[in-house]
C-alpha cells in the first residue's frame, strides 16, 4: 500500500492593504503546484496569511516562490501595522497533515530555510521542532521586530535577547528575517470586545497567555485597530490536545463580563482546526466521549493518508 504525505504550509506576509501585491505571491506559490486552501489579509495588522497543502517538495517549492515574490515586493522600511513582524515573510511554519509527521515538517523547514538564505540572501531564524534545540519559542525571535534588527545591537547582549540572534549578521535591507518553523495544527484566533478599555484589555491577554500564567499554549496580545476603531485579543492556541478553545474563550468571557463588556465577534485566521468547533459542540451539546472517534474529517485524513492499493495490494 502506498502512503501519501502531505504538509501543510502557513506563511505569514508582511503585506495586508495592496491586494495586487497579495495576490502575486499567492499565484506565485500556486504557480509551483500548491494547492492554495485559504488567504486572509487585514490592513490593520498590515498582514496576510496563506495555507498551502501539497506534497512535502511542492510544498517547499511554493514555499520559496512566495518568498521570492514578497521580497520582490514587500518593503518593511515603509511598513507599519499593529501586529509584530521581523520579516517581508515573517513566519513560515510547516505543519504535517496526512500521513507526514513532524520530523517530515521539520525536514522541510530545515531545507527551505536553506534556500531561503542561500538563493535569496534572507537570514533565517528556525523555531518550534524546527530548532536546534527544538521548541524555540517564536514570541523570542521577533521581539523588537525588525526596526531592532535595522539599527543594530547595544554594546552589550540585554538578558532576554536569546544568544543566536546576537551578533546577527545582518537583515535583509528591505526584506528583514524569515522565522522558519515546524508544528503541529494550531488555532490562530481574534476575539473581538466591546464596553472594555484597552488596558483592560491587555489586562485580560496578558492573564490568558501562558508567560502570565494563564493556559498552557496560549499566546495572547492586546491590539487596538485604528481603522475599525475596535479593541481585538489576537491569539494562538498551539498545542490543542492541552489546551481546549472553549476554556480559553469562557475565560475571557468571564473576564470581559465582569468589566462590563461583552465579545462582539469571533474572527478564525487560516483554516478551522477541528478541535475547536469539536469542542464547543461536544460542551453544548453534552455529547458522549467516543463521539470523536466518527469524527468525519478526521476519519478522511486517516483514509486519504493510506494512499491508494497497488495492483499488487489488490
Amino acid at each position: 500500500m502506498r502512503t501519501a504525505r502531505l504538509l501543510e504550509a502557513v506563511p505569514n506576509f508582511s503585506e495586508g492593504r495592496d491586494p495586487a501585491v497579495i495576490l502575486a505571491i499567492v499565484d506565485a506559490m500556486k504557480a509551483s503546484g500548491a494547492d492554495i486552501l485559504d488567504w486572509s489579509a487585514d490592513a490593520d495588522h498590515h498582514r496576510s496569511v496563506v495555507t498551502l497543502v501539497g506534497s512535502p517538495r511542492v510544498v517547499e517549492e511554493a514555499a520559496v516562490a512566495g518568498a521570492r515574490a514578497a521580497i520582490e515586493r514587500i518593503d518593511l522600511t515603509r511598513h507599519e501595522g499593529v501586529h509584530p513582524r521581523i520579516g517581508a515573510l515573517d513566519v513560515l511554519p510547516f505543519v504535517p497533515v496526512a500521513g507526514a509527521t513532524l520530523a517530515d515538517a521539520r525536514d522541510s523547514a530545515r531545507r527551505v530555510g536553506q534556500r531561503l538564505a542561500r538563493e535569496l540572501g534572507i537570514p533565517v531564524y528556525f523555531y518550534g521542532a524546527a530548532s536546534e534545540p527544538p521548541g524555540r519559542p517564536l514570541s523570542a525571535l521577533r521581539r523588537g521586530g525588525f526596526e531592532t534588527l535595522r539599527t543594530g545591537w547595544p554594546a552589550e547582549r540585554p538578558a532576554d535577547v536569546l544568544p543566536e540572534r546576537w551578533p546577527h549578521a545582518g537583515a535583509h535591507p528591505t526584506a528583514g528575517v524569515t522565522c522558519v518553523g515546524a508544528r503541529p495544527v494550531l488555532l490562530a484566533w481574534n476575539l473581538y470586545l466591546a464596553g472594555v478599555e484597552y488596558d483592560a484589555a491587555r489586562q485580560i491577554a496578558r492573564s490568558v497567555r501562558e508567560s502570565g500564567g494563564g493556559f498552557l499554549g496560549v499566546r495572547a496580545l492586546a491590539l487596538r485597530l485604528p481603522s475599525r476603531n475596535r479593541l481585538q485579543i489576537s491569539m494562538n492556541i498551539e498545542n490543542l490536545d492541552v489546551t481546549q478553545p472553549m476554556d480559553v474563550f469562557r475565560r475571557i468571557e468571564e473576564l470581559v463580563h465582569a468589566r462590563g463588556g461583552t465579545i462582539e465577534q469571533t474572527e478564525i485566521v487560516g483554516m478551522l482546526p477541528d478541535a475547536l468547533l469539536w469542542g464547543a459542540a461536544a460542551d453544548r451539546l453534552r455529547l458522549s466521549p467516543d463521539t470523536a472517534q466518527r469524527l468525519l474529517s478526521q476519519r478522511l485524513v486517516e483514509v486519504l493518508s493510506e494512499g491508494e492499493r497497488t495492483p499488487q495490494d489488490a
